[in-house]
């Protein structure tokens, strides 16, 4: 089977972009599980309602977030109204797991295809560099240990890179694909690890390149240059779309390959 996981989309040059490529991937790859990061679709910061709805009209299974999951106030109750046992649309919106126990929302959503193969996403967000939440690591083992699903997809959202290489080798064998965002720069590591986890150590930004990572770049730069506080804007040319699609084994969870996508306008 194949899985595709769109790197975080950023603004209307991000959701402009990816509703332009995503519903053709789809169908010309024939991706059977598709899961975007969406923090960052509401003008740079943030999800609302609606553009989630819009997300999952262009194919999406499940959307993960990240540490701006809460800069729109509606997405809190939103996702608060959520029962575990839920399997409508909110339900599929995933924030870390490891944030506080009683944050609204859920970190791991278990679903199963048309096909009848089951799958889970689990969001989880690091600390290095961030907001001192719970143990990834441990998280993921406490959260592991009750999904039936061998197709795992992991979206491990954070600022080092080393703390997602571990996480990926620790998770080795035990999930199909870990998949770094937050960092917005597409690396160039996508491999499948010798236990058969795909990896890639940021997936990259679907959003405008002609930026500071996503930012109007000129603001950026003041901001470096002056050290004073300043409005961020999201800029808005060179939409590209990044992804990462895996192929694995639907019976054993086991990646077999992965290849990096950059689509523009």
């Amino acid at each position: 089977m194949k899985l595709l996981f769109v790197g975080d989309v950023f603004g209307s040059p991000g959701r402009r972009v990816v509703r332009e490529h995503l519903p053709h991937v789809i169908e010309e790859r024939q991706v059977d599980l598709v899961g975007v990061n969406a923090e960052n679709a509401a003008g740079g910061f943030g999800l609302t309602p609606p553009l989630a709805e819009d997300l999952f009209d262009l194919g999406a299974h499940v959307l993960t977030t990240g540490n701006h999951v809460w800069d729109k106030r509606e997405i809190i109750d939103y996702l608060g109204s959520v029962h575990p046992e839920s399997h409508e649309r909110p339900r599929r919106i995933v924030r870390p797991a490891n944030y506080p126990a009683g944050t609204p929302g859920f970190g791991i959503y278990e679903g199963t295809l048309p096909s009848g193969t089951p799958y889970a996403v689990l969001n989880l967000q690091g600390r290095v560099f961030m907001q001192s939440n719970d143990d990834p690591f441990r998280t993921a083992d406490r959260l592991l240990t009750g999904v039936r699903a061998k197709v795992i997809l992991v979206d491990i959202h954070a600022e080092a890179t080393s703390e997602k290489m571990a996480l990926g080798w620790y998770l080795d064998g035990r999930v199909t694909a870990v998949l770094g965002t937050h960092t917005h720069v597409p690396t160039a590591d996508e491999r499948v690890l010798p236990n058969g986890t795909a990896y890639q150590t940021d997936v990259g930004m679907s959003g405008p390149y002609d930026s500071v990572i996503g930012v109007e770049k000129e603001l950026v730069i003041q901001r470096f240059l002056s050290g004073m506080p300043a409005k961020f804007e999201p800029a808005r040319g060179d939409a590209r779309m990044c992804a990462l699609l895996i192929d694995c084994d639907a019976s054993t969870g086991r990646a077999t390959g992965v290849q990096r996508l950059m689509l523009g306008e």
